[in-house]
């Protein structure tokens, strides 16, 4: 696997309204989990459409990787501008992950112009990796589901990953039984 694409949940979509949310720590660290094996493994690129949430944080996760892994960020917004209308914060988060990235290229030039885009993002995703690493819980998927259903339709020649409620609590044990303090 040399391509990987990461997505998951909005920050609304999970409770989150503040970058200094802990659970963003907690979620960025399930992400590192999951990729530096596969980094270790020939992982070459994740690719990423930049939407808010999931994606910027993978974003600044691969940017902390980069300094150990030979890994690179493919950014891939379904349109120009799709940061124009989020919170000024998250507005220059994103600009300053464009920037780093090691490759952009929105997929439609121009602004948005209907859902269609959004569909084809996932398409286009889906086709150019290898697998897929979804934050997801199956009870409330939110709209992380309408990229799991363009994903699911190409097994078996596309992998999907997923990270789980579950999996989350299982990070956040890690963390806590790591710090000396929990144990006092």
């Amino acid at each position: 696997m040399k391509i990987i694409t990461v997505t998951g949940y909005k920050p609304m979509e999970i409770n989150i309204f503040k970058e200094e949310d802990d659970r963003i720590t907690y979620i960025k660290a399930a992400i590192r989990k999951r990729l530096v094996p596969m980094i270790e493994e020939g992982l070459e690129w994740v690719l990423i459409s930049g939407q808010m949430g999931v994606e910027l944080w993978t974003a600044e996760v691969v940017y902390d990787l980069q300094e150990d892994y030979d890994i690179r960020l493919g950014v891939f917004p379904p349109f120009e501008n799709q940061d124009s209308r989020w919170p000024e914060p998250l507005q220059e988060k994103y600009q300053a992950i464009i920037a780093s990235a090691d490759f952009y290229k929105p997929l439609y030039q121009g602004d948005y112009r209907g859902a269609y885009q959004f569909k084809a993002k996932n398409m286009w995703l889906v086709d150019k990796s290898d697998a897929c690493l979804l934050l997801v819980d199956q009870e409330y998927p939110g709209s992380t589901r309408y990229f799991y259903e363009v994903a699911k339709q190409a097994m078996p020649d596309h992998t999907i990953y997923t990270i789980t409620p579950s999996d989350l609590d299982d990070v956040v044990e890690e963390i806590r039984m790591a710090d000396p303090d929990y144990w006092i």
